[in-house]
């Protein structure tokens, strides 16, 4: 079976076919921002324009925007070419590319860091001052990896971003079905509070 794998969650912005496990074609770009204006562009560039049976998407957490676009392409190609569609996480991803057991330390908002913890499934938004006292592995993967080091003062720093390209590093049990956003931390806007 053919997987588009698409990764937009991040400043990274990726995009990779593979065939059974083989990677056939993908590309990725540092973007920073304008992912929405990349992805479907780079999508049409691959082989038989990216079409496949099984779409994976990165649901976060990462940027609201990048997760947003990633899911919307997602879920419209799926529907296009009736397509399974699956999700995975970022943190989840950079784990496994890191080869080993690692902590995850990557770019949040509002000075805050999404981290996860070797052989822990759980994310959470922390400070870099509290990310160094949770992160206790020898090896630190991610955007904020050296930082992470840093702070903590020792071990091994790793840095990393997603990538659709290793895709075929995760395990089946690390893909959901009906994705849906992981943000990684409470919305900024709250509503309004009602007259009395």
């Amino acid at each position: 079976m053919r997987t588009l794998v698409i990764d937009s969650a991040t400043e990274a912005c990726s995009v990779a076919l593979f065939e059974d496990g083989t990677l056939l074609a993908g590309e990725l770009r540092m973007l920073g921002r304008g992912h929405a204006e990349q992805l479907v562009p780079m999508i049409a560039a691959l082989p038989d324009r990216g079409r496949a049976g099984r779409i994976a998407v990165d649901v976060g957490p990462g940027s609201f925007t990048g997760i947003r676009v990633g899911l919307a392409a997602a879920k419209a190609l799926a529907l296009a070419w009736h397509a399974e569609l699956a999700g995975y996480g970022a943190l989840a991803l950079v784990a496994a590319m890191a080869g080993e057991d690692a902590d995850v330390a990557m770019n949040g908002g509002h000075g805050e860091w999404f981290f996860r913890a070797a052989g822990d499934a759980s994310v959470r938004s922390l400070t870099p001052a509290d990310a160094a006292l949770a992160s206790c592995a020898p090896l630190v993967a991610g955007s904020r990896a050296n930082e992470l080091v840093a702070l903590r003062g020792g071990g091994r720093a790793l840095s990393l971003w997603p990538d659709a390209h290793a895709f075929h590093l995760l395990g089946e049990r690390e893909l959901g079905p009906n994705p849906r956003p992981v943000y990684g931390r409470a919305p900024d806007a709250r509503l309004p509070a009602t007259a009395a």
